[in-house]
């Protein structure tokens, strides 16, 4: 039987490497959901999407997820995998109600479409920035929260709103916090992507900071089968988990291994901390074992290779 699987921010990083990992399996139609945000490049997104176009199991839609008449457009639906979102932590505390409406509103709306159609596997892409500055490492699910942008803040009132509808109409409310996902396909604004491109092009990189902040480094295909696993998941109605690495890297690390993956030195452009940005995450990843069995499985050298690769095959510079 044919499993329908609605994907928002399905033109995005994520969004087009699990459309990617689904469409391999015949018995999953995946409709895809995307604004096209002017946050990076509409171009870069149509890429993303362009391999799907005549797969015979892919539908897609232009629309906004804070427009209830775009969304009672589609068609039925099994599954919704919400990755929509404002990003970035640095420009929400520039602009913070925007990332209230389109976050908080937009994930509102989408938990009152999965009410009305009698959709009950609700997927949420959440982010270890709730978590803030926790020097408890490594950080659990049943750890104290205290975010420190907006960005963080709406990814908790999410959390918290999809806890809402799992208890009072039913509706199994995953929400998975993701750990620094990189690999092919990441937004030029990421770290990752940015210093490759920098130093392939001979321009200093940015580093906030002395480079001893650290980064729980995820490689995207191992996120994808924790997504997966969670949209097939049916033992609980309401779960919080951590999909992360359980392993850190510090940003001086990250240098030199970008630097060893395409063989050229960077040129730093020291600057100082910036607000909103927390000093480390590191995830305990216990829980996701045990329930969705995930083990991620990709070191930082072959995912660095991965994505040099594909920067190479894909990007203009």
């Amino acid at each position: 039987m044919k499993k329908r699987i609605f994907i928002t921010g399905a033109a995005g990083f994520i969004g087009s490497n699990l459309i990617r990992s689904l469409l391999q399996d015949d018995r999953n139609i995946v409709i895809g959901f995307d604004n096209f945000d002017a946050f990076y490049s509409r171009t870069e997104k149509e890429k993303n999407i362009s391999e799907f176009a005549n797969d015979k199991n892919f539908r897609f839609y232009e629309g906004d997820i804070r427009n209830q008449a775009d969304l009672d457009a589609l068609d039925d639906i099994d599954v919704i995998v919400h990755l929509a979102a404002k990003a970035g932590v640095r420009p929400s505390i520039k602009n913070p109600i925007l990332y209230q409406e389109v976050n908080v509103g937009g994930t509102q709306n989408l938990l009152e479409f999965a009410r009305r159609r009698g959709i009950i596997q609700f997927v949420f892409a959440s982010s270890s920035s709730v978590y803030g500055i926790n020097e408890h490492v490594p950080w659990s699910e049943e750890d104290k929260l205290m975010p420190i942008s907006p960005y963080a803040s709406t990814k908790l009132s999410c959390e918290m709103l999809g806890h809402v509808y799992s208890y009072i109409y039913g509706i199994r409310f995953l929400a998975l916090r993701f750990f620094t996902v990189y690999g092919p396909g990441q937004r030029p604004d990421l770290a990752v992507h940015k210093f490759f491109k920098s130093i392939i092009n001979g321009q200093p990189i940015p580093v906030f900071g002395d480079g001893s902040t650290s980064r729980d480094y995820t490689y995207v295909g191992d996120t994808v089968k924790g997504i997966e696993a969670a949209i097939s998941y049916e033992s609980s109605n309401f779960e919080i988990i951590n999909l992360g690495n359980h392993r850190t890297v510090t940003l001086s690390q990250l240098i030199l291994a970008i630097e060893e993956s395409c063989g050229r030195k960077a040129t730093i452009d020291r600057l100082p901390e910036q607000p909103g940005d927390v000093p480390q995450t590191y995830a305990d990843i216990h829980k996701a074992q045990k329930l969705l069995k995930y083990h991620p499985s990709t070191d930082l050298k072959t995912g660095l290779d991965n994505f040099y690769s594909w920067y190479l095959k894909t990007q203009d510079n």
